[in-house]
């Protein structure tokens, strides 16, 4: 019997279809038995889904400048209490 870890582990390349057949059926058998396993798989699928359809659009310079300061003022924290 699968875990739901090592489902979890293997989520990735089970949406890419690069899993070998075996493994493929175990995880197969695992998403029908696990309600929680397969409401993430579900849910990562559409995700997926979702944000290949849409386009890619840039965020004013602006907007950047302060998400960049905010990620380097977080890091800085970050490092000081560690």
């Amino acid at each position: 019997m699968l875990t739901c870890k090592e489902f979890l582990a293997e989520l990735t390349d089970f949406l890419d279809e690069q899993t070998h057949m075996e493994i493929r059926a175990k995880l197969e058998r695992h998403l029908a038995e696990c309600p929680n396993c397969w409401v993430i798989c579900d849910t990562t699928r559409k995700t997926i889904s979702v944000y290949k359809g849409m386009k890619s659009c840039t965020i004013p310079e602006d907007v950047h400048a302060r998400l960049m300061a905010a990620v380097e003022r977080k890091m800085a924290a970050d490092k000081k209490e560690g």
